[in-house]
């Protein structure tokens, strides 16, 4: 809003030129402002789908559920060579949790180079099981949330037990969790990994990274290593930025995004290596998986808004959640005809666990829970490599 002018005095030309002087200054700022927002095309998109009044047209956000041109898009198929099979027990049970790799939908989005989209592989029991690891065991310590700063939870409370009352507490408790960390734990002052902020990292995270590294042609060149859960709500934005927190930013960054299992969908902006560079934006839901990698791993990303979903692909329609997973590994005799490593162990102990989740997933009491989250919320699961293949640790202590 410009400066008042002047009232009438008895001699008001000092008052004028001061006037003047504060509107021209106004004026050069405004423009140069405008300029800017003209220059950063990210932030004038960000800003477009995140408005509410009105909404924005979404008829220019890329779906890969209704590709009707592959104009822009390359489709990608599983490196499967010969017959596929896991390599081990501990892939047989994350490869349980999804659909066979020669159905899987993938695509490559040629103007951003080393952008993978993979279409929804999990099954409903595979995206139960997700969901309840970020909810209930990826939460627990040693694991780091934004809300310890705060002190909320005691030392000998979980965050996810918290939640279960019906008390304005546990409501506002339930929303209070924006991240959880796991690894390697990302410093958000720093930006930089440490040996000094590391615990353990999930086995079956690893194991679902590796698998899904293998199908698209990685190998074994991924190591997970760090992760970040992000939980969104429908008021909740990611601002754009980049990744530069690891060291080895040539392995790809896996972003596993199960908007299914929350019932919600993110619009999600890609754009260049710097903010003037125009962003595409794209849905992501119903347990997508978003790999950047290459040109695409430098490149400003965000989510300006959550939209509902229009699907629940978590629900089980009445279809025994067994009888489309293969949770029993193959025999050794498979194993090592198809592999050069011989099969690996998982403990007893371990398989048991997971299989009375899986058991227990099927129950729709015991799964009630989790669904009335993602009803109204969403989940992404962000892995990455911190190390350089055959490194063991970082050099700094967190220095």
């Amino acid at each position: 809003m410009l400066p008042p002018p002047p009232s009438s005095r008895p001699d008001p030309k000092p008052v004028f030129c001061c006037w003047l002087t504060t509107t021209k200054v106004y004026v050069n700022t405004r423009l140069n402002l405008d300029k800017m927002e003209t220059t950063n095309k990210f932030k004038t998109d960000f800003k477009y789908y995140k408005q509410k009044c009105p909404l924005p047209d979404f008829s220019k956000v890329l779906d890969f559920s209704n590709i009707k041109e592959e104009t822009g898009l390359k489709r990608l198929h599983a490196d499967i060579s010969g017959k596929f099979v896991e390599r081990d027990n501990e892939e047989a049970f994350v490869a349980g949790l999804m659909i066979p790799p020669s159905e899987w939908v993938m695509y490559e989005v040629l103007d951003k180079p080393g952008l993978l989209f993979i279409k929804n592989p999990f099954n409903a029991i595979g995206q139960r099981y997700w969901i309840y690891r970020c909810l209930r065991d990826y939460t627990r310590r040693p694991n780091r949330l934004n809300i310890d700063a705060h002190h909320i939870l005691n030392k000998s409370n979980e965050w996810w037990d918290s939640c279960q009352g019906d008390d304005e507490h546990s409501k506002s408790l339930n929303r209070k969790l924006r991240w959880a960390t796991m690894g390697y734990h990302h410093n958000w002052d720093t930006k930089v990994y440490s040996e000094d902020m590391k615990d353990q990292f999930p086995t079956d995270l690893a194991d679902l990274s590796r698998y899904v590294g293998r199908i698209i042609g990685f190998q074994d060149d991924f190591s997970a290593e760090a992760a970040i859960v992000n939980f969104y709500h429908f008021d909740s934005t990611l601002s754009g930025h980049t990744d530069h927190s690891e060291m080895n930013m040539t392995a790809p960054l896996f972003s596993f995004r199960y908007d299914v299992h929350f019932g919600q969908t993110a619009i999600f902006l890609l754009g260049g290596p710097s903010l003037d560079v125009a962003p595409t934006a794209m849905y992501i839901k119903s347990g997508d998986i978003v790999i950047m990698s290459g040109h695409s791993r430098k490149c400003y990303h965000g989510i300006p808004k959550i939209v509902p979903s229009k699907e629940a692909p978590w629900n089980m329609d009445n279809i025994s959640p067994l009888a489309d997973c293969n949770f029993h590994s193959r025999t050794s005799e498979e194993n090592e005809e198809f592999s050069p490593n011989p099969p690996c162990k998982r403990s007893r102990v371990e398989s048991s666990v997971q299989s009375e989740i899986i058991q227990n997933l099927s129950c729709e009491k015991f799964w009630k829970p989790f669904c009335r989250y993602i009803e109204h919320s969403r989940i992404n699961m962000n892995v990455r490599q911190v190390l350089f293949k055959g490194d063991k640790a970082l050099d700094n202590k967190g220095t």
